[in-house]
């Protein structure tokens, strides 16, 4: 299981949906139960408190969290041979 099946298994993936760049604030806001606009400003505070934090999380975040359109569901899993009735 890589990096990108474990992060979406734990919610973490990038919606289609309220994306600006690249959906990392949208997703985070989705697991967190957050609106994507205040992960944003926590993204902007936090940049003020700690200078250059955010700049070099968000792209690695954007790398490893999966999109939401090539996350794909496991394969069904086979069905049992039917034996015949005596």
């Amino acid at each position: 299981m890589g990096i990108q099946d474990s992060l979406y298994a734990e919610g973490y993936y990038r919606p289609h949906q309220d994306r600006i760049l690249g959906g990392v604030c949208a997703g985070l806001g989705r697991r967190w139960g957050m609106t994507p606009w205040s992960v944003r400003w926590l993204f902007i505070l936090i940049l003020f408190v700690v200078p250059g934090s955010p700049i070099l999380i968000y792209p690695i975040l954007w790398i490893f969290m999966p999109d939401e359109r090539s996350v794909w569901a496991p394969a069904p899993a086979p069905a049992a041979p039917s034996t015949p009735a005596p």
